[in-house]
């Protein structure tokens, strides 16, 4: 075995609890229930949803390693093997199968109508069919509606508050997604309301990344915003990293950008919406019904400024932005 996935597994033992990675490495008590976690993301990018996730399995009672089981699945950004890895999980006959992201919500409710799923998808879950209503889910999935790739034009008027005198401004899709063209729509119009100028730029692998900031530099981008994508998520410490060299602000879409020095997020707040997760996921194990359990929307968001990258970057945060943020990282 090698040595990097030692260090994987020792990783995912700090903050999964019991895990089953892939086969079982130890005995699970009879009769014990099984939940199958299945994440588009890496391990690293999924942590902070996955402590969220088990603060809120054990408000319900359930402890992993006590009376649960968890058998986790990551495809580390390359989206075509989560239908393999939610087939393999069903095969497994977990007790029920828990979906963190949209990909993974779409890839368990095509493998299996019979096993509850509890999903947290950032995109509106009746369009995606993965519930008939909000209030009526009326199969076996329910779960959690976050707001992230509505959320474009507000992270945009913020980094224009940051930085007003960049007259171009990149906005980076991964364009494997299939609302990469609705965000640019979205933010365009946006954009063009404000008189702003917008460069969008395609980025789907590291290549890609590489790609995007040579033009970045080339153009002499003022500012950078990143659209919604679990690509950018697991890739987090390469865009931050790159954001450092050349000097340039950039606003993500997720807090855990900034925890790991990048210099603003405005999001849902993921840490309550994986708790809720967790909460759900207690319910169905104690005999709920997801089609009973209506989809909860995600209401909470915050904004997160890390002044240490600002300085760095020798940028000033008026004292505007500092009110309106919900947490400051100095």
């Amino acid at each position: 075995m090698q040595f990097d996935q030692l260090k994987r597994r020792e990783f995912i033992s700090l903050i999964g609890g019991a895990v089953v990675w892939p086969i079982a490495a130890r005995s699970q008590q009879p009769g014990m229930p099984v939940i199958g976690y299945l994440s588009g993301r890496s391990p690293e990018a999924e942590a902070s949803f996955l402590s969220a996730f088990r603060k809120g399995l054990e408000e319900t009672g359930y402890l992993a390693g006590r009376n649960i089981a968890i058998e986790f699945r990551f495809s580390d950004g390359q989206d075509d093997q989560l239908p393999s890895l939610a087939a393999d999980l069903v095969r497994r006959e977990v007790t029920v199968l828990v979906a963190t992201d949209k990909l993974s919500a779409v890839a368990a409710t095509s493998t299996t109508t019979t096993i509850p799923i509890v999903f947290g998808a950032g995109e509106d879950p009746v369009g995606l069919g993965l519930v008939a209503s909000l209030a009526r889910p009326g199969g076996n999935a329910t779960g959690v509606n976050v707001f992230t790739t509505e959320l474009g034009p507000k992270r945009l008027d913020l980094l224009r508050e940051l930085a007003p005198n960049a007259g171009l401004i990149a906005f980076v899709v991964n364009p494997a997604s299939s609302i990469a063209v609705r965000q640019a729509e979205d933010l365009q119009k946006a954009a063009r309301a404000l008189g702003q100028q917008i460069l969008v730029l395609n980025a789907s692998n590291e290549k890609g990344i590489d790609e995007a900031f040579a033009t970045i530099v080339e153009r002499r981008v003022g500012a950078i915003l990143y659209g919604a994508s679990v690509f950018f998520q697991v890739h987090r410490d390469l865009l931050i990293a790159l954001a450092a060299r050349h000097s340039i602000p950039a606003m993500y879409e997720w807090r855990e950008f900034v925890t790991a020095g990048g210099l603003m997020s405005y999001s849902s707040n993921r840490t309550e919406a994986a708790r809720q997760v967790g909460i759900y996921t207690g319910r169905v194990l104690k005999g709920a019904k997801p089609a009973d359990l209506p989809v909860m929307q995600s209401i909470k968001f915050e904004f997160v400024i890390n002044l240490k990258t600002a300085k760095a970057l020798g940028l000033k945060i008026s004292d505007n932005l500092l009110s309106l943020a919900d947490e400051v990282i100095e």
